[in-house]
């Protein structure tokens, strides 16, 4: 299949995908994007903006990924928000590209699609499915899932968070906390469990077609 991951960041998602696809991967930061050529050198790495390109090129692929900013929606990052001091953290608005691309995709993307984000401050404006901990929109079934391996992924040590992901950022000289990126990895084993859901899905509907113009 020809894929695009947006947002790819290091990987996460892609790294159990395998080699047999023709992958598109969009990073907004260089450094990283970096990193995510050294482990996938078989992908096209584009740095740039993944909402722009999602919208001029959606059309070209048969299954999309996109994991947007999640820190707007995060409970987590919300909780500053009712500190009554100095450090209190300032108010902003839920990045609405989330559903900016959920409509697009909803609406016009023929092939299969998933976007990814965490479980929200909010009730979503949008029903989307849940695994791990994460939210998933997605025009086919997920059905439920548990990965094998699990880290805790609340700390701060990006080596150690990294490491179990399987990749090594000690040489990352961007501007992002390297915490942050290694925590924003989507599980291995969850990235591959919905790509397989995603494959079976249109094998499924490609033999429903064969066995109708052969009847």
């Amino acid at each position: 299949m020809k894929i695009l991951n947006l947002y790819a960041g290091l990987g996460g998602n892609r790294k159990l995908w395998g080699d047999e696809h023709q992958i598109t991967a969009v990073e907004l930061d260089p450094e990283v994007a970096r990193i995510y050529q050294r482990y996938f050198p078989n992908d096209t790495v584009i740095v740039g903006d993944a909402h722009e390109y999602l919208v001029n090129n959606f059309e070209e692929f048969d299954f999309i990924w996109a994991s947007p900013p999640c820190p707007s929606h995060s409970k987590m990052n919300t909780l500053m928000y009712g500190f009554k001091d100095s450090k209190r953290k300032k108010f902003e608005y839920p990045d609405m590209k989330l559903y900016q691309e959920i409509i697009l995709l909803d609406k016009w993307f023929t092939g299969k699609y998933v976007i990814e984000n965490v479980i929200p401050y909010y009730t979503p404006l949008i029903p989307a499915q849940e695994i791990d901990r994460h939210l998933f929109w997605a025009n086919f079934k997920l059905g439920r899932f548990e990965p094998e391996t699990k880290t805790t992924i609340k700390g701060s040590d990006a080596k150690e968070v990294s490491s179990f992901y399987g990749f090594d950022i000690s040489d990352y000289k961007g501007k992002q906390r390297k915490d942050r990126i290694a925590r924003n990895c989507v599980h291995p084993e969850t990235g591959k469990y919905i790509l397989d859901r995603a494959m079976n899905v249109i094998v499924k509907k490609n033999v429903k077609q064969i066995d109708l113009f052969s009847a």
